[in-house]
C-alpha cells in the first residue's frame, strides 16, 4: 500500500473523532446536570426539610415570628417536628422562651426517645446554639444567657462549650459587679468632695466674718481710744486753768483749792460691747488721798448695766491727781464723774 495513503486515512480518522468526542462530553454534562436538578437536589431538600433545616439557610430579615403554639404538650410528634422545622427556618433556635426549635425538639424526645431527626437536628444545631448564647452573654443579658446555656445543657449536657459558656457568664457577672462597684465607689468619693468643698468654704466664709468683725472691733476701739484720750487732754488743761485762776486769786495768802488731774488713763471699750455695737455710760464717785491717787471707786450708775462698769473703775484707778489743798495743806477729797462710752 501507499504510504501516503496510509498517513490521509489515519488523519481522516483523527479528525471524525473529535466532533464524536465532544458530543459525548455534552451528553455526559447534560446528564449530571440533569440527574442533579431531577434526583440529587430534591433528595438534599427532602433531608433538610425532615431534619429541621439547616441554621444558615438565610431568612428576609422582614419576616415575623409566629406566636407559640397555644397547647405544647398536647401536640402530637408529628406537629413538634413541624413546629421545630418552622423555627429553624426562621432562625429561632433557642429563642424566644417557649417557641423556639430547641424546645420543640426536645419535647419531640420526651414523647418519643430516641426520635433520630430531633436527635440529629439538635446534635448539627448546638453550635449555633452555643453561639447565640455566648451572645447573650456578651450583650449581658444575663437571665436569657442562663435561659439558653440550661436548654443547651437537656440537648447536651456532657458538652464541653457549656462549661465554656458558664465560665464566661461567671466571668461577666463579675466583671459587671467591679464595674457598678467601682461607679458607685466613684460616685460617693464625688459625693464627699462636693461636702468637702461646701464645708471648706463655709469655713473660710466663717473665718474671713471672724476677721473682718475683729478687724473693724479693734478699729472701733482704737477711735474710743482717741476719743477718750482728748477728751482727758480738755479735762486736764481745764483745772489747769483753774488752778492757776487760785493761785493768782490767793497770792500773798494761804492757797485753797480742788484736787487737779494730771494723769488721765482712757477707758478700754469692752471687746464684747464692741462686737455686739453697744454704747452706754458709768458714773463714778471715788476718793482722791492727800497724795493725789485715787481709790475707793464705787459705781453709782450706769446705762447699761454691768457692761461698762469695770472698764470704768479700771481707767480712773490709774489716774492721777494734784490733792485738794485747804490753807495750803494737802487733804483728800472725793469726786463724781461721768465717763461715756461710745463708738462713733
Amino acid at each position: 500500500m501507499d504510504t501516503r495513503n496510509i498517513r490521509h486515512a489515519r488523519s481522516y480518522a483523527r479528525g471524525a473523532v473529535r466532533p464524536v468526542a465532544i458530543a459525548i462530553v455534552a451528553v455526559i454534562g447534560l446528564l449530571a446536570a440533569a440527574a442533579w436538578f431531577l434526583i440529587i437536589k430534591p433528595h438534599q431538600d427532602l433531608v433538610m426539610t425532615d431534619a429541621g433545616g439547616h441554621p444558615s439557610t438565610p431568612v428576609t430579615a422582614d419576616r415575623v415570628a409566629a406566636p407559640a403554639p397555644a397547647n405544647v404538650a398536647a401536640m402530637s410528634l408529628n406537629q413538634l417536628l413541624a413546629e421545630a422545622r418552622k423555627a429553624m427556618n426562621e432562625q429561632r433556635l433557642l429563642a424566644p422562651a417557649g417557641n423556639n426549635a430547641f424546645e420543640f425538639y426536645l419535647k419531640a424526645l420526651e414523647k418519643q426517645p430516641g426520635n433520630q431527626v430531633a436527635a440529629d437536628a439538635l446534635r448539627e444545631t448546638f453550635p449555633f446554639g452555643a453561639n447565640s448564647a455566648e451572645q447573650a452573654v456578651n450583650q449581658r443579658d444575663f437571665a436569657e444567657a442562663q435561659r439558653q446555656i440550661d436548654l443547651l445543657a437537656k440537648a447536651d449536657p456532657a458538652n464541653y462549650t457549656l462549661t465554656i459558656l458558664r465560665s464566661k457568664l461567671d466571668a461577666q457577672r463579675k466583671l459587671l459587679d467591679r464595674e457598678q462597684q467601682l461607679a458607685s465607689d466613684k460616685e460617693k468619693q464625688q459625693q464627699l468632695a462636693a461636702q468637702k468643698a461646701v464645708t471648706d468654704k463655709a469655713a473660710s466664709d466663717k473665718q474671713a466674718a471672724e476677721q473682718q468683725k475683729t478687724l473693724l472691733a479693734e478699729q472701733q476701739q482704737k477711735a474710743q481710744q482717741a476719743r477718750a484720750a482728748q477728751q482727758q487732754q480738755a479735762e486736764a488743761r481745764q483745772p489747769t486753768s483753774t488752778a492757776a485762776a487760785t493761785d493768782e486769786a490767793a497770792a500773798g495768802g494761804a492757797q485753797t483749792r480742788a484736787a487737779v488731774l494730771v494723769k488721765n488713763s482712757p477707758p478700754r471699750y469692752p471687746t464684747s460691747a464692741m462686737r455686739s455695737s453697744q454704747e452706754g455710760w458709768v458714773e463714778v464717785n471715788f476718793t482722791i488721798s492727800a497724795d493725789g491717787n485715787v481709790g475707793d471707786v464705787k459705781v453709782i450708775d450706769a446705762q447699761p448695766r454691768h457692761v461698762f462698769d469695770r472698764a470704768a473703775i479700771d481707767a480712773v484707778s490709774r489716774w492721777k491727781y494734784q490733792p485738794a489743798l485747804q490753807n495750803g495743806t494737802p487733804i483728800s477729797s472725793e469726786r463724781h464723774q461721768r465717763i461715756e462710752f461710745k463708738l462713733n
